[in-house]
């Protein structure tokens, strides 16, 4: 019997649909003209332009140290809630995993809103420390859950040898338990990363003066018309979280094998 063209036709046309956009940009990002509709020729002035835009390095300087402190926080309390959620059962365990699930169903937006409405209740000052807030808020639970995958397959019985061998419980911790666990913890807290950086909708309600992300200064040019410089830098970002992400994947896929 013959096998329908039609699947793969479908998956080519859908990938086309994905990926084209992004393709005419990274093309467009090499184009000398200012405009995309023609192409006049290679170059790389967009790129080099890129380096005397003060405003564009500030927000990216926001952006690591956001995306920096937040994984580091995130990765830490992600790492301890997979444990804790692993090792023990009860009702209050139950009520910990849906806060950690929570955030991965809910809408940005509505995450975003709810956020900001917290910090104005509590007359926080809109800044960096909140946008650092509310990264980790949602960043806890996608380390939580990478290190939680990988606890379910992880073998206790080497944690229990060592104590019987009369290793304390902070040696067998970092001698031990977290060695084994750090591919998986260390994936969690790339992807955290990833995300971090990449936060456009939850960053624009609990920014304040000042404390400008670079997705923000991404949104903000566009709508001035800075189309060239844009293309430029998002294909420099296109390249860095390919890079996190394909090493996140490595990372998860050492873990399993």
């Amino acid at each position: 019997m013959k096998r329908s063209p039609l699947p793969l036709l479908t998956t080519l046309l859908v990938l086309v649909f994905f990926y084209l956009p992004i393709a005419v940009l990274v093309a467009n990002s090499f184009n000398a003209s200012r405009f995309g509709g023609t192409w006049e020729g290679f170059s790389l002035r967009w790129y080099s332009r890129l380096w005397h835009e003060r405003e564009i390095w500030h927000a990216f300087r926001n952006t690591m140290l956001v995306a920096t402190t937040a994984t580091l926080v995130s990765t830490i309390l992600g790492t301890s809630a997979a444990f804790a959620l692993h090792r023990y059962h009860s009702r209050l365990q139950r009520f910990h995993y849906a806060l950690i699930y929570t955030p991965l169903v809910i809408p940005e937006i509505l995450m975003g809103m709810s956020l900001l409405l917290f910090f104005v209740a509590l007359k926080i000052q809109l800044g960096l420390f909140t946008i650092f807030l509310a990264h980790v808020t949602f960043c806890i639970s996608y380390v939580a859950m990478v290190v939680l995958a990988r606890l379910q397959d992880f073998d206790f019985a080497i944690v229990e040898a060592a104590m019987d061998l009369g290793a304390g419980w902070w040696t067998t911790l970092w001698r031990v338990l977290v060695p084994l666990l750090a591919p998986g913890i260390l994936a969690g807290a790339l992807l955290a990363f990833t995300l971090s950086i990449d936060d456009f909708v939850i960053s624009f309600f609990v920014a304040g003066p000042g404390s400008t992300t670079l997705p923000i200064r991404i949104y903000s040019m566009i709508k001035f018309g800075a189309t060239p410089l844009i293309n430029a830098l998002s294909t420099i970002l296109l390249v860095f979280t390919f890079l996190v992400v394909l090493l996140t994947h490595h990372l998860t896929r050492e873990h399993h094998s």
